[in-house]
């Protein structure tokens, strides 16, 4: 019953996003990572806000980052190995983000 009380907006964001990186490792039409590239700008948005309501300056930084690193509107080109291991780090990171402390800063 408690692993449901720790189910709030972040962490199911955090989920939805971890789930969408890690199937971003298959081979998925063009259309998939352009709906990746919107939810995680969308999402990295919500998740920097509620990081500086709560004045974790350090979590808004690194969130507002991981916004701009997914730009919905244009393409960075690192090749698909590289984004492939950006990809899977950014997941397990969301998903140990879940399971850690956050402290305010």
């Amino acid at each position: 019953m408690k692993n449901l009380a720790n189910l709030n907006l972040s962490n199911v964001i955090k989920i939805i996003l971890a789930t969408l990186f890690f199937l971003c490792i298959a081979d998925m039409p063009y259309g998939f990572y352009q709906l990746v590239r919107f939810a995680a700008l969308i999402g990295f948005g919500i998740l920097a806000y509620q990081a500086n309501q709560q004045h974790r300056e350090r979590e808004m930084i690194i969130y507002g980052g991981l916004a701009l690193l997914f730009p919905p509107f244009f393409k960075i080109a690192l090749g698909r190995e590289i984004w492939n291991i950006v990809d899977v780090v950014v997941a397990i990171g969301l998903l140990v983000s879940i399971f850690t402390k956050p402290t305010a800063r």
